[in-house]
């Protein structure tokens, strides 16, 4: 995954001529901002454009189209975590990036075109992830279980059956999957699967150690878990190599930069927000695209030989940060507390404002647990590892399972916004 660096700055301005003469919105912003496109030659000289937010991509989304609309040949939509859905349109060329981009991915996570993959998201729903995953594979020439979420007994029944080498799942989805294991006498351990692709939650701490979910993956089941960073916006994907030391940039795909709150590029091993810019793109292409998302950079060469960047795992989004009590918290680190509890399979957060407009947190939890002693305990854990506890609240396992596997969204809803 390295890049001539003049390939990618032809590819760059390949991309700005692009923009220029067919993108509403881009046009409108190099007009607004008196910008000349001819003298942005190279990545550095990125930093004269200004960034393009989720605001922006939600209020003038049919704007950034560059094609008619009868060239599309994929139409998906973002999952729409904090805001209405923002609506993709991919071309054919686009579609035969995301394939060669999730085959590059696989293949960074150690994958050839012997593995056969047991996919356990959505291939449908607009969803752009499951066909990435899908055409990787067919390109890779590796074989693909489309199987979908949830339904352990059925994901189960296929492993058995087609004896796939390699999962792709939410991490969140597996407890649940060795539990079901357990309790219908299925040696897991004994079966074909070899590594794990985790997707849409993190595993690592940002020190690249494994976080509680991680930890308790591993610790039941000798599997390789490989961490993944990837949007609908990005088209592609960070992906983890066998050295488990942050996803690395596909150079011939993104353009990378990790800025602070000045916009500022920050140093390597340094927090800052991942900020993208999409090469080869002819549908939606983005310019310095503000992800949200909060990363570590590095810079350095990995130990597999790899030279391009690495992201570490995303220590929370810039728009769900919580202020609780006087404390800085993101929901990853109220989740590492919840994974970190054997006898908790299911629970959701919910985030909502009181009467002064202050952030609260509850914890919704299954009714079974519902003792003082389990609830003094929980108390301690939160106030030890945050120095904060959010109220608990409990439900039967029923509404829960209701509350987070909703038919309409695509992933579990382990977080809400109220």
């Amino acid at each position: 995954m390295a890049m001539n660096p003049e390939t990618q700055k032809h590819a760059l301005q390949q991309l700005l001529l692009h923009v220029s003469n067919y993108s509403n919105y881009y046009k409108r912003i190099f007009r607004e901002h008196h910008i000349n496109v001819d003298a942005i030659k190279t990545v550095d000289d990125l930093a004269q454009l200004p960034f393009t937010t989720k605001d922006d991509l939600a209020q003038y989304n049919d704007d950034f189209l560059c094609v008619p609309k009868s060239r599309i040949t994929d139409f998906v939509t973002t999952s729409g975590t904090l805001s209405d859905p923002v609506a993709f349109y991919l071309t054919d060329a686009d579609v035969e990036r995301l394939a060669t981009n999730e085959a590059q991915s696989f293949q960074c996570a150690g994958g050839t075109e012997s593995d056969i993959y047991q996919l356990m998201t959505t291939i449908d729903r607009r969803f752009m992830a499951g066909l990435a995953y899908w055409m990787g594979a067919r390109k890779m020439g590796a074989g693909m279980i489309r199987v979908g979420p949830g339904a352990p007994f059925l994901q189960w029944e296929s492993i058995q059956r087609f004896s796939p080498t390699v999962i792709i799942a939410i991490p969140s989805f597996i407890p649940r999957l060795i539990d079901y294991a357990i309790a219908n006498d299925i040696d897991f351990r004994a079966s074909t699967i070899k590594s794990i692709i985790c997707i849409g939650e993190p595993i690592r701490n940002p020190d690249f150690t494994y976080n509680e979910l991680g930890k308790r993956i591993t610790e039941q089941w000798d599997v390789k878990l490989y961490s993944t960073y990837a949007s609908t916006e990005m088209g592609a994907a960070f992906t983890e190599c066998s050295e488990g030391k942050g996803g690395h940039l596909n150079p011939d795909l993104l353009i990378l930069e990790v800025v602070d709150d000045e916009g500022k590029a920050v140093k390597s091993g340094e927090l800052g927000e991942v900020v993208i810019t999409t090469l080869g793109v002819e549908g939606v292409p983005l310019l310095r695209y503000k992800t949200g998302d909060l990363c570590h950079v590095y810079h350095e060469p990995c130990a597999c030989g790899r030279t391009s960047p690495r992201l570490g795992p995303v220590v929370g989004r810039k728009q769900q940060m919580i202020k609780f009590k006087g404390t800085t918290i993101f929901p990853p680190a109220l989740f590492d507390v919840l994974d970190a509890v054997k006898e908790i399979d299911l629970y959701q957060v919910v985030v909502s404002k009181n009467e002064f407009g202050n952030d609260e947190i509850t914890v919704v939890l299954p009714m079974q647990l519902q003792t003082s002693a389990f609830k003094e305990n929980m108390h301690s854990l939160f106030k030890s590892r945050l120095r904060v506890s959010p109220a608990l609240t409990f439900v039967t396992a029923e509404e829960l399972t209701f509350r987070i596997y909703k038919q309409e969204k695509r992933k579990p809803e382990k977080l809400i916004y109220i």
